[in-house]
């Protein structure tokens, strides 16, 4: 794929960004468990949250694959702005842009574009996880009300977020047909922030429990149609497989450039690592890996674009993209040797950071599943 000059010279302008201004934060957001609100707020004054929405609705007017980019670049410097900023959007954004009528576009959409409102998005339970189609949370509704009652988990941003869309069911006997999506406002009585995690990787990340009990929420903050939850979370998981994707991405091409700036400037009884025959190699096969996996995703968000299907490329990105990921970090912790153990160092922080890909936004295992459904039918 040949970029076009737009969007190469968006890439200059994000790499810029990223290498001067989020990645000497870091190291310190991670070490600290440190939410960036200063890069949140920066990149809300980048107009970076509602790239592919319209300018009408406070966003950018551009496109998915500059979405995608985006993210790649951001999560290159920091993993942990990279998935608040993949979250907020692909997450929050998306599914009220698409689903969202005029009025809550207008209340909800704006803001969440302009950076000036968190976004999160609840829809892991404690029991309903891979299979989403079995959420407890009930979501009743008493005259003008919905009230809703359940807990939702490893929410990311979900302590600091202004709106959560979140997904509850009237019946969970129903199963999908019964899951509808809505809107919940942070100081909403009844809406309980629960723990935050404490967690490997990811730790400038909040991901947090939340909890409903009796929560009241006018019947307008419905998003699209009763029932209508599981296609909106499904769509919404298509596009947050996208940025997933190029989050994984992110991270290894970052564990990359670490690697190369590391073999060409370290020597062994004299002579450059970057000359050994061997390291030549795994250079080599991790770059070429990288770049098919960014291939797959750039693919991915062409299509959405297009207005085209997307399903198996966005989870053949994610599915490769993490794989690749966990490959290249890890072989940068060789390369690097007992340094690369150390703080000294950030591709211990990457192997950390790239662990959540494999799990978050359906498992590598349930991308297996859905690519496979795909190629050989439902």
């Amino acid at each position: 794929m040949i970029l076009s000059e737009k969007h190469l010279a968006f890439r200059e302008k994000l790499k810029e960004f990223s290498d001067n201004v989020v990645a000497p934060r870091a190291k310190d957001l991670d070490l600290n468990s440190e939410f960036p609100h200063d890069l949140v707020k920066k990149m809300g004054e980048m107009d970076l949250y509602g790239l592919f929405v319209p300018k009408k609705y406070g966003g950018a007017g551009l496109d998915t694959l500059s979405y995608a980019i985006a993210v790649e670049e951001v999560s290159r410097a920091c993993g942990s702005t990279g998935i608040f900023f993949a979250a907020h959007t692909s997450l929050a954004v998306a599914p009220i842009y698409q689903a969202g009528n005029e009025s809550q576009k207008q209340k909800w959409l704006i803001p969440l574009a302009k950076g000036e409102k968190i976004g999160s998005f609840g829809l892991t339970e404690p029991n309903a996880g891979s299979d989403a189609s079995a959420t407890e949370t009930t979501a009743k509704l008493v005259g003008d009300e919905y009230i809703i009652n359940g807990t939702k988990c490893f929410i990311t941003s979900g302590h600091v977020a202004d709106v959560i869309v979140l997904t509850a069911t009237k019946d969970p006997s129903l199963g999908y047909q019964g899951i509808s999506a809505f809107v919940v406002e942070k100081g909403t009585p009844g809406f309980i922030l629960g723990k935050e995690e404490d967690k490997m990787g990811l730790r400038g990340s909040i991901t947090s429990e939340l909890i409903f009990e009796d929560c009241k929420i006018p019947r307008e903050n419905l998003l699209g149609e009763e029932g209508d939850g599981f296609k909106i979370f499904m769509q919404t998981l298509d596009g947050g497989r996208i940025s997933i994707g190029a989050l994984a991405l992110g991270i290894a091409q970052g564990a990359l450039e670490y690697a190369v700036k590391f073999v060409k400037s370290h020597s062994i009884s004299n002579k450059l690592l970057s000359r050994q025959q061997s390291i030549q190699s795994t250079i080599a096969e991790i770059g070429t890996e990288i770049e098919a996996a960014r291939l797959l995703i750039y693919q991915a968000a062409e299509l959405k674009d297009a207005g085209r299907p997307l399903t198996k490329e966005a989870a053949m990105g994610k599915y490769y993209a993490s794989l690749i990921g966990m490959k290249a970090t890890n072989t940068a912790i060789e390369l690097h040797g007992m340094l690369g153990l150390t703080k000294e160092y950030p591709v211990e922080r990457f192997i950390r950071d790239e662990k959540l890909m494999e799990i978050g936004e359906g498992t590598s295992e349930i991308q297996k599943i859905v690519i496979a459904r795909q190629i050989l039918g439902k």
